[in-house]
């Protein structure tokens, strides 16, 4: 008996079937964003070899310097899905507000909000960076032009979201709440192929990452929770876990919901009276969180889940605990006893 050999196009397509009522857009969609993907790993894998490593010279809305690849990602998720017809607004994390929309947008079913290339700072160093995606219904009349509040959504009402990371291998991870899907880029051929079906995050779990630089700055319940995971704390620790910490969002829990594990960036308190999220909500952790519960896990800001917080604004940031649920669930638990 031959094992299948499923396509990133075939596989969506098949899940549209499921769904009589479906038209095709959100399947067209997400293959788009596959093509994009596809655009970027093209502009990665020959990064050393062209002129677009490096700084770009600028700034985002974050006051964060950007990378050459990050603009290069940012326009071709843009330009791929700006004419199309299936999107009313596009969000980015590169940006400020909404992209400026062209007329076929007002038509646009879906809502795009993207961070086009997590991890940037490490691209100099050849370490794995990735692109996070999340797609909404849109809220405001078709035909009209779609405004921020049609991005201000909770994960909870997400249509689907997904990561591609491009690593040793360029693989795209996605759900639209049936499941989580893996696919692996073939590069002679290219195209993704399914090689990861119906992810679920393994027990028990392996690893936690956690950038422990900042510990002086982290809550007591935070640096008592990171004791417990290391085998130090009060109560018995959970089985053995290895510390790993990449510094790429995406590289970090794509290792952990293949593996198990938990991925936490707590509040930074700096200023003790004025604490400090570093994730974005619409850009990171509520795709991610989606992916995580879908996979059996969990994402938490450290008080409930990610999946009900209403965002307030397009760059709002959250602390982030994700992963396996039990651990998450430990999380809460600590910053509740001790803050």
């Amino acid at each position: 008996m031959y094992p299948q050999i499923i396509t990133i196009e075939r596989h969506i397509l098949e899940q549209e079937k499921s769904h009589p009522e479906a038209t095709g857009t959100l399947s067209n969609l997400l293959y788009d964003i596959a093509l994009a993907a596809k655009v970027i790993d093209r502009e990665i894998r020959r990064a050393g070899l062209a002129d677009i490593l490096g700084a770009a010279g600028t700034t985002n809305i974050q006051g964060e310097q950007q990378m050459k690849l990050d603009l290069f990602a940012n326009e071709t998720l843009i330009r791929m899905n700006s004419f199309t017809g299936r999107v009313c607004a596009i969000a980015s994390e590169e940006l400020d507000g909404l992209v400026e929309p062209t007329p076929a947008m007002n038509a646009g079913k879906y809502v795009l909000i993207h961070d086009p290339l997590d991890g940037s700072a490490n691209i100099d160093t050849n370490v794995s960076v990735g692109t996070i995606f999340s797609i909404f219904r849109r809220h405001s009349p078709a035909g009209t032009r779609a405004t921020i509040a049609d991005c201000l959504q909770p994960a909870r009402d997400l249509v689907a979201s997904g990561y591609i990371l491009y690593g040793s291998s360029t693989m795209l991870i996605y759900t639209t709440g049936h499941g989580v899907h893996g696919f692996t880029l073939e590069p002679s051929l290219g195209e993704f192929l399914l090689s990861h079906p119906n992810i679920q995050t393994p027990e028990p779990a392996r690893y936690h990452s956690t950038n422990i630089s900042y510990e002086r700055l982290w809550s007591e319940g935070v640096r008592r929770y990171t004791q417990y995971l290391k085998g130090l704390g009060e109560e018995p620790p959970p089985s053995a876990l290895s510390t790993r910490y990449v510094g790429s969002l995406v590289a970090d829990f794509h290792r952990n919901l293949l593996k198990g594990g938990v991925f936490y960036y707590p509040l930074l308190y700096e200023d003790p009276a004025h604490p400090k999220p570093k994730l974005r909500l619409l850009y990171e952790a509520a795709p991610l969180a989606f992916i995580a519960e879908q996979a059996g896990g969990y994402a938490s800001d450290g008080t409930q889940s990610i999946l009900e917080i209403v965002p307030t604004a397009l760059h709002q940031r959250v602390p982030l605990f994700i992963g396996n649920r039990d651990l998450v669930l430990k999380a809460e638990e600590y910053l509740h006893r001790y803050g």
